[in-house]
């Protein structure tokens, strides 16, 4: 404070002609950098420059704008990468945690905030890194690690970080009401940009997307098809890259959505609002032909329909499905699912290879896997589309029984609030929806690998920030009810 003040007296006893000739100086050496941006780079880097450093400025003052930030970034650009190197070239991902990190941990040197809120669960989240850790450490037989997977090893650690931030972080119901609303602001932007993409010609969708080329976005090649044969339909991808990446966050979003549309006390005011956000999100997701995506949204919405209020979403089920089986519209995707079903289409029949090598590695490694950073021999490899199987490969079969049952503890850990999260209409639909949307994952990463494969660190950090949000929601549904039974015991 009295650096400030003395600052401030600093300033006022400054001449008047000192003062302007600063000011302009100042505002000089700003305009000529905008200048030489706008030569050099084009008004399109210098725009987004400028924006991010002002709302870097922005987020630097609040942490919860540092965390809206995170997930804004998350959704909609989830590869961009500064232009330019600065030794390395950092993602705005990693930017936006940095900051929101370093918000929170100045929150703590200051005073701001004390009493770390924690749930049992986190011992078993720690022993999960504690055994990712070890993975890594045994794998350098194989391989020594890239300086890119080195990175992207450390992203992942703070992906799963955030649990214990967040968890903490989060203290009032109205938070994570909040940040439903961040959720659905982002991804229905996200739903609009997939679905603008795929309605444009595709020469169109081309030149829009290799302009993101800048920032770290692939310069052509980008619009997807399905078994990526230009004869058959084309697949949203948004910003994202890979259709089935879009449509695992997609999926997840939607399911945290959806029990918003018959809450007690929606976070939209207008319930058709709700209906237009979710519409529009579900929308993109079909036109992913991510069939992963759709039957596990599919099994999150009737996990919802399971819980008194929300019964009716079971009837919206069965009568959705009977359209998509009866429309010839929707042809293409039922005769998408049964080829799955048969494991008659190319992607399948691929995925039943991949099982197979991943078995085989199983074997040959089953306690610790093989780490991240190489295989035995060149005829082994650890990616394979299922999240288990890839955690297998290079976790082993005791890092997925842990992972399993961090993740089973937050389920139990949730059953148990929920008798006292439905007494809370603020928070009832709130946990429900990061619970449904947990399922969702699980249920999705059954098929694809985004979720725990190193360089997709958006899908790993929107996995991890529903486990965190899952348990915040749990622990607030808890604290309150001892908040409550406190309060009857010294009123008696």
């Amino acid at each position: 404070m009295e650096q400030a003040n003395g600052l401030q007296n600093w300033v006022n006893g400054l001449d008047r002609r000192v003062y302007a000739a600063l000011v302009g100086t100042a505002l000089g050496i700003t305009g000529g950098a905008i200048a030489l941006m706008l030569a050099a780079l084009g008004p399109t880097i210098t725009f987004g420059a400028v924006a991010g450093l002002l709302a870097g400025l922005y987020v630097l003052s609040n942490v919860s704008a540092a965390l809206y930030g995170v997930i804004a970034v998350t959704v909609l650009l989830p590869f961009g990468t500064l232009p330019f190197s600065i030794g390395i070239t950092p993602t705005f991902l990693d930017m936006a945690m940095g900051a929101f990190l370093m918000v929170y941990l100045l929150q703590w040197m200051t005073g701001q905030r004390h009493g770390l809120r924690l749930t049992p669960i986190h011992a078993l989240v720690a022993l999960y890194v504690l055994w990712l850790l070890l993975a890594f450490a045994l794998g350098l037989r194989y391989a020594m690690p890239t300086s890119a997977t080195a990175r992207q090893f450390a992203e992942t650690l703070l992906s799963i970080g955030m649990v214990f931030v967040l968890v903490d972080l989060l203290r009032e119901p109205a938070a994570l009401r909040r940040l439903v609303l961040a959720v659905m602001l982002a991804v229905g932007a996200q739903a609009l940009v997939a679905i603008g993409l795929y309605l444009l010609p595709d020469e169109a969708a081309e030149r829009t997307l290799v302009r993101l080329a800048r920032i770290g976005y692939p310069n052509g090649g980008v619009i997807r098809y399905i078994e990526d044969n230009p004869e058959l339909a084309e697949r949203a991808i948004g910003t994202w890259v890979d259709p089935n990446a879009l449509g695992g966050i997609l999926a997840i979003s939607a399911a945290t959505i959806a029990p918003q549309l018959f809450a007690r006390r929606p976070v939209l005011r207008y319930r058709w609002m709700t209906v237009t956000v979710l519409g529009v999100v579900t929308l993109a997701l079909m036109l992913t032909f991510s069939r992963a995506s759709m039957l596990a949204f599919a099994i999150g919405v009737c996990f919802i329909g399971l819980f008194p209020g929300y019964r009716k979403y079971l009837a919206l089920v069965a009568l959705g499905g009977c359209l998509v089986l009866l429309l010839p519209q929707t042809r293409d995707y039922v005769e998408r699912f049964a080829q799955a079903f048969t494991a008659t289409d190319l992607a399948t029949q691929m995925r039943i290879g991949e099982y197979g090598d991943s078995l085989e590695l199983i074997g040959q490694h089953p306690i610790t896997g093989v780490g991240f950073t190489g295989t035995p021999t060149i005829t082994l490899y650890t990616d394979v589309a299922s999240m288990y199987l890839i955690m297998a490969n290079q976790i082993g079969l005791v890092g997925v029984g842990a992972f399993l049952t961090l993740i089973g503890g937050v389920f139990l850990y949730g059953w148990r609030a929920r008798q006292f999260a439905q007494q809370m209409p603020e928070l009832e639909s709130i946990h429900l929806g990061y619970h449904a949307a947990l399922l969702t994952a699980l249920i999705n990463a059954t098929a694809d690998l985004y979720f725990f494969r190193l360089d997709f660190h958006a899908s790993i950090t929107s996995f991890w920030l529903i486990v965190a949000l899952a348990l915040a929601s749990s622990r607030l549904a808890l604290d309150e009810h001892e908040s409550t039974v406190a309060k009857t015991a010294r009123f008696r």
